[in-house]
């Protein structure tokens, strides 16, 4: 809740910031007008002095640069002054810090190395003396540690948001294939399911009255379509609720069972060769382009009534070819059928060809086998 609001209210933290530099320096240079030899109490011009240079850190984020030339020459002329020493370094040395985290130590290093040339003409025109004590050394090492701790820090924020980029990207990545992946499991149940629903109930309709025999066989076939394609839903929908991987796994198991439901549909589809043992997601891929082919034939192939599939083994590789006999004269438009196609292979490393031939369409997809040569 805390982490909340600090988000939704920025100015918190620059505040409690300021308030917290403000009551340590005014604390710590009254402390040192009473216990500092020679010194004498801090006057209210000096108190004012301290706020007003302080209360700079409001608007450090945002100007950086100007709040630390002006800190910087307020703290030297508070030195210079009668005033008790303090803690006042403190307010450039948070501005120099800040400096250097937003436009980096180049930058900060020329403007730190400019303001000390400054502090040492301001020495030289108030003392008319070109000597320089030892101790200046130290403003050296001030501005060298500040401008390398603000720098490390600097590269620590960037390598964090480069990390966090890369964390989102990543999920980002795995949400659209994911997507992606429901798209083109919920695409090819349905539309295979119901380019089939489609055409027996345009059979059932056509001989109702004329061979009710054949129109009750189209409305089983109809049934059975649309309880396969409720599974498959269900199945597939519980990923979305659940998150986990329970959607239906198709196999070369089932290519009677798909080759029978396009034979349902009025094709003659004749099988050729055997695919033989390969990994499942080779099988799965394999299943659903030939499910995709088999229902493209139904719906786009017109006057299309025979279906030839190949499957063919290579040396590291299981190809599977479909070719109708439909009247198509031009090359497909792609759709979801298609890229879902190209894409489920792709995945494997494989490829898939979809063109007109002579005397039909034909569709080619090659897949790796991995651990065969």
């Amino acid at each position: 809740m805390q982490e909340w609001w600090r988000a939704r209210n920025p100015w918190f933290g620059r505040v409690f910031r300021t308030f917290v530099v403000l009551v340590f320096t005014l604390g710590a240079t009254s402390a040192a007008g009473r216990w500092q030899p020679g010194a004498h109490a801090l006057t209210p011009a000096g108190a004012a002095w301290l706020v007003a240079t302080v209360l700079t850190l409001l608007v450090v984020h945002r100007y950086p640069l100007p709040v630390f030339v002006v800190t910087a020459a307020s703290a030297y002329a508070f030195y210079a002054s009668s005033e008790p020493g303090g803690p006042v370094i403190l307010v450039p040395t948070i501005a120099l810090f800040m400096l250097t985290r937003r436009h980096g130590p180049v930058l900060a290093g020329w403007v730190g190395a400019g303001v000390l040339v400054a502090g040492y003409a301001a020495h030289v025109i108030t003392t008319r003396s070109f000597a320089i004590a030892a101790s200046a050394g130290v403003f050296v090492v001030w501005l060298a540690a500040v401008i390398g701790i603000g720098t490390a820090v600097r590269y620590q924020f960037a390598a964090l948001a480069a990390r966090r980029e890369q964390v989102a990207e990543h999920r980002h990545r795995l949400a659209e294939q994911e997507r992606l992946q429901i798209a083109r499991e919920v695409h090819d149940v349905v539309a295979h399911s119901l380019a089939m629903i489609n055409v027996q109930a345009g059979v059932a309709a056509h001989v109702a009255d004329r061979r009710p025999e054949q129109a009750k066989e189209a409305l089983l076939n109809i049934k059975a379509a649309s309880a396969s394609a409720l599974n498959d839903l269900r199945a597939t929908l519980a990923v979305l609720r659940s998150g986990e991987d329970k959607a239906p796994t198709p196999s070369l198991a089932q290519l009677s069972e798909l080759l029978d439901h396009a034979r349902a549909a009025g094709l003659e589809v004749r099988l050729h060769g055997d695919a033989g043992e390969v990994p499942a997601p080779v099988a799965a891929a394999t299943y659903r382009i030939l499910q995709e082919s088999l229902t493209n034939v139904v719906r786009h192939a017109t006057g299309a009534q025979h279906v030839d599939v190949h499957l063919e083994r290579h040396p590291g590789a299981l190809v599977l070819t479909v070719r109708d006999d439909g009247r198509a004269t031009t090359a497909p438009t792609p759709g979801h059928g298609l890229r879902g196609m190209t894409e489920r292979a792709a995945a494997l490393g494989g490829t898939v060809r979809a063109d007109v031939t002579e005397g039909g369409f034909e569709v080619r997809a090659e897949l790796p086998v991995k651990g065969e040569s």
